[in-house]
Formats: structure tokens, C-alpha cells, sequence
């Protein structure tokens, strides 16, 4: 296993104990492309591959538990005359394709001698310096500086004066240009420079025939696809006007090859997070006219008056809103006219009440007396006459001595001191008689009306407070979810405010579920080992071998990975 690491210690590839999948991976200045065979179908060993040029020392350190199968690698350092970083396109076996650095894990047979000899050769071309080595050691790739002895220090002769085409000059291909993409096929072309016959050395382009320059040819270059990406379409609308909602969108694994952007399998972008194809949303909130109460009683006794109702526009979660929120050509009518029939001016009399002032001894009974016109009125008007009907009559329910009855205390204090409260008195069963009271069990009292012990109150308004809905769902049963609740500062009336303190705000979401999703367990899918938890911290379970062989701890961990991903 092969690793690549900076002098200043940070891991580029396959550090701090952990293996990284081959792909591109920046450091150096440069970007290295890691490579990584099938080790069951391929002998072949893991390679780094990069344009260059670097901007530091890098290591490269080799973890081996059998025999070290040595490390092979080479670099190129441009001459002083070099035309481009390519080489031509027929290259000698062992030399870098496209000026590219490439470290490769397995042995060489050629010489050192051998070396020597192409260095020298290519420095005499003008071609970019191939430089190779082996080693079993850890190495830095960098540009020695014992080789800038070996390079020509002018190899163009100076011509003054264009001198006449000879036959010892010729075109000759040195090196191609850029190719125009890094990866998906590109194109580039052959460079073609004058050169003398016999020494191969570059002259101006006016020693050779102009008219015999060859036309470069496109060619191919860089065919490998480029690296599969997630393609993300838009949002769909949302799949309800109002109130929570849900939107789709398509998420396709594609790759770009001969400039064209296919659609592949989605394994290929496994190596990437895929975007939620699934979201949820919510335009506005539904709102709708609600009827509060029932029509109130004419405002005239007689004659036509008005009666009115409340009605407000209400949120599907309950709150009270603006009416601009409801659909304004649908709300119900809130007032209309009443017809309480033609007024007489006379007195109105209702029937003695039932029941006596008193449960015993001397009491009263009332009635209620209206002098009925054009409107309600206790006083004689015209038309009603001075002899008002009594309004009182007295009744007797007998002596005292003897008698049940219920009997109140006082009320309380309210339980708050601005808004809706409530407030308590105390009631007993007793016998009254002549200047004492007993109490009694309250089975005595049973067939009397027994008075409230708690009633409503309300000594102020409290101003603006903090209203919110109930939590929604969870929208995870585990692994951390998160849920919602709508928050809004209300007036006394139940009208939308901005007098609530900021800072007392209840909070809007919170977190939930925070436990572990538990898998189903198989009972085929154990760990063969004792130690399978460094093979899971090792980053060994994306090999079958390990994958089998740890199945339990691989699996937890795919897991909790899948589950986290989900979470995002």
C-alpha cells in the first residue's frame, strides 16, 4: 500500500491510517490522479499521476507486510530550448505520456546505463528530460539539481540573416499542444519545428520550405471520461397552494465524454453525496372564514335594528389572522338588519320569578317592568303613564329553625393578576337556627342547588404574550430529527402584535430522536474475527474479503453511514 505525504507532514493519499478510494486528490500544487487495480484480476500495482509541475517536497512511503516489491518512478525536467511540455507521440517504452509524473508499484529491468543513455539522447533532441529510478526506500520527487549540468546552453545557432533553403534542413514533429480538455476526449496538435538533417538540432523556421510544412491533424486526446457527477433538475411546484406541502426534483448520475453529457448507472457517483430527491414545502398557510358566535339579539326592541356575529379568518393550525389571508368575496356577512315589528308604548311586564328572596323567613319576589317604545327605557315616557307595576312582592317561606341550606364564603383573590383567571370561595351544607349554624354533611344539602366554588375573573389586560402550536412530528424516528411548531404574539383580542419581548420568544425547532437506528440483525452476517474493529478503522470493508469477513461491524457501519447521509 502505497502513501503520499508533504515534507510538512499533511496526508495527500492514504494517510492517518486510513485508505482513500483511487480518484484526484490536490496537493504539491499539482493534482494526482490515484490509481488502485483490482488486486484478485490485476498484477499491476497503485500508481500517482500528475501534470506537475510540484511546489514542494513530497514523500512517498510504501506499507508492505510481504517481500517490498520496490517502487518505480519518473519525472521530467523541461531543457532550456524545450517547445512544449508533450512529447512527440511515438514515445520510447518507460517514457511519461503528455511531460505527466507517474509512480507505478512494480520493478523495471532496465539499467542504469540504459538511463544515461536516453537522458543524453533527448537532451541533444530539445525533447523534455526523462528522468527514472528505482527504489525500495522513501523517496521525494523533486528536481535535482545534478542534472542542470546536462543541459545545452544554446542549442539554436544565431542567425543574423535568413540564409538560403537547403536540403539539410527538414520539418520535423516536436511534441504536440495542449490537449484542450483534461478528460471527457479532447484534442491536440503536432508541433512541427525546422531541424537540421543530420544533428536534429531546431534552426529558424526559414532554413526549411515553407510550402513543404506539414498540416498538423487533430488528434485525440485525454479519452478517459471525466468523473461522474450528480445532475440536479429544479424544483417541482409545490404540490399544495397551502399548508404543508411536498416538491420533487430528479437527481441522474451522468459523465462527460466527447464533450457529450451521458447518463450512467448510479453506482459511478457512489463515491458522492446524493442530493435529496424529496423536500417538503409550504406556501402560505390555509386560512378560511369561521363563524365565532351566534347572532346577538336585535338592537332595538322594536322597529328595525341590527344584530351582529363575529367572524374571523383563522389559520389551519387555529390562529386568529389577518382577514387580507382569507379569500375576501367568501366571508360571511357580520352584521345585517332585524325587524322587531311595530314599537307600542306601553308597559312590559315579565312573570314573577319562582323562587323567594329568602329560603326562609320574609323574602321578596321580582319582575322586570319596560316601558317599550322606540327603545328600552326604566323611566315613565309618554304613552306608558306614571302608574309604573310594582316590581317587588313579598313572600314568606317560613320560620328558620331548622332549615338546610347551602352557605358561601367569600370569593377569593384572582389567580392572576392581569388576563383570564379564576378565583375560589368555600361551600358548606349547615342547619340555620335561631342564632346558630351547623354544618352538616353535604349528602344533607343534595336536593338543593349548590352555588359554584369557582368562577371566571379578570381584573386588567395582560397586553401582547407568546402564543404557539403544538410540536409537529418528528421528521425522524431516530438518528436526530428534528420537529417544528409555529410561534406569533397575540393581543388580548387575539390579534397579531409586535408589543411580545423578543428575548421570551419559545424557540421554533429543536431536536429529536437523537437515538441510534437500530438494523435488523442477521444471523448469517457475523464477525469471524476478534479484531474486526481495526479492520472497520483500517477502511478494509470495501474488499469482499473483509466485507465477509467482519460482515457484523461492515455492516454497522454502512449503516450508520447510510443513516447519516439520510440525515443531511
Amino acid at each position: 500500500m502505497r502513501a503520499l505525504r508533504s515534507r510538512s507532514g499533511r496526508s495527500i493519499i492514504n494517510g492517518n491510517w486510513a485508505i482513500d478510494r483511487p480518484g484526484k486528490y490536490e496537493g504539491g500544487g499539482t493534482m494526482f490522479t490515484y490509481k488502485r487495480p483490482n488486486e484478485i484480476s490485476s498484477t499491476a500495482g497503485e500508481s500517482f499521476l500528475a501534470e506537475g509541475p510540484t511546489n514542494e517536497i513530497l514523500d512517498v512511503y510504501m506499507i508492505h507486510q510481504q517481500p517490498n516489491p520496490g517502487v518505480h518512478y519518473e519525472y521530467v525536467i523541461m531543457g532550456t530550448n524545450a517547445i512544449s511540455p508533450q512529447v512527440p507521440p511515438h514515445r520510447r517504452p518507460g517514457e511519461p505520456f503528455n511531460g505527466q509524473l507517474v509512480t507505478e508499484g512494480r520493478g523495471q529491468e532496465e539499467g542504469e546505463e540504459k538511463e544515461r543513455n536516453e537522458e543524453k539522447e533527448d537532451l541533444h533532441r530539445g525533447t523534455p528530460e526523462i528522468f527514472t529510478s528505482e527504489s525500495t526506500q522513501t523517496f521525494s520527487v523533486r528536481h535535482p539539481d545534478r542534472f542542470s549540468s546536462h543541459r545545452p546552453d544554446n542549442l539554436v545557432p544565431p542567425a543574423p540573416q535568413l540564409p538560403r533553403r537547403s536540403r539539410d534542413h527538414n520539418w520535423k514533429q516536436l511534441g504536440t499542444t495542449e490537449c484542450s480538455t483534461t478528460c471527457g476526449k479532447g484534442s491536440q496538435y503536432p508541433i512541427f519545428r525546422c531541424v537540421h538533417r543530420s544533428t536534429h538540432e531546431e534552426v529558424p523556421d526559414g532554413y526549411c520550405d515553407s510550402s513543404m510544412k506539414p498540416s498538423p491533424e487533430e488528434e485525440p486526446c485525454n479519452i478517459f471520461p471525466c468523473p461522474a457527477f450528480w445532475d440536479i433538475g429544479e424544483w417541482s411546484e409545490c404540490s399544495k397552494t397551502c399548508g404543508l406541502g411536498m416538491q420533487h426534483r430528479q437527481v441522474l448520475c451522468r459523465q462527460v465524454y466527447a464533450n457529450r453529457s451521458l447518463t450512467v448507472q448510479p453506482y459511478r457517483c457512489q463515491h458522492l453525496e446524493k442530493p435529496e430527491t424529496t423536500s417538503t414545502c409550504q406556501l402560505k398557510i390555509c386560512s378560511e372564514w369561521q363563524i365565532r358566535t351566534d347572532w346577538t339579539s336585535c338592537s332595538v326592541p322594536c322597529g328595525v335594528g341590527q344584530r351582529t356575529r363575529d367572524v374571523k379568518c383563522v389559520s389551519n393550525i387555529g390562529d386568529v389572522v389577518d382577514d387580507e389571508e382569507c379569500n375576501m368575496k367568501l366571508r360571511p356577512n357580520d352584521i345585517e338588519n332585524c325587524d322587531m315589528g311595530p314599537c307600542a308604548k306601553s308597559w312590559f311586564l315579565t312573570e314573577w320569578s319562582e323562587r323567594c328572596s329568602a329560603e326562609c323567613g320574609a323574602g321578596v319576589r321580582t319582575r322586570s317592568v319596560v316601558c317599550m317604545t322606540n327603545h328600552v327605557s326604566s323611566l315613565p315616557l309618554e304613552g306608558c303613564g306614571n302608574n309604573r307595576p310594582a316590581e317587588a312582592t313579598p313572600c314568606d317561606n317560613g320560620p328558620c329553625t331548622g332549615k338546610v341550606e347551602w352557605f358561601a364564603g367569600s370569593w377569593s383573590q384572582c389567580s392572576v393578576e392581569c388576563g383570564s383567571g379564576t378565583q375560589q370561595r368555600e361551600v358548606i351544607c349547615v342547619r340555620k337556627n335561631a342564632d346558630t349554624f351547623e354544618v352538616l354533611d353535604p349528602y344533607e344539602c343534595s336536593f338543593l342547588e349548590r352555588p359554584p366554588s369557582q368562577q371566571s375573573c379578570h381584573l386588567k389586560p395582560c397586553g401582547a404574550k407568546w402564543f404557539n402550536t403544538e410540536w409537529s412530528m418528528c421528521s425522524k424516528s431516530c438518528q436526530s430529527g428534528f420537529r417544528v411548531r409555529e410561534v406569533r404574539c397575540l393581543s388580548d383580542d387575539m390579534t397579531l402584535s409586535n408589543l411580545c419581548d423578543p428575548q421570551l420568544k419559545p424557540e421554533e425547532k429543536e431536536s429529536c430522536n437523537p437515538q441510534d437506528c437500530v438494523p435488523e440483525v442477521d444471523e448469517n452476517c457475523k464477525d469471524r474475527y476478534y479484531n474486526c474493529n481495526v479492520v472497520v478503522q483500517a477502511r478494509l470493508c470495501v474488499y469482499n474479503y473483509y466485507k465477509t469477513a467482519c460482515c457484523a461491524s461492515c455492516t454497522r457501519v454502512a449503516n450508520r453511514h447510510s443513516g447519516f447521509l439520510g440525515s443531511r
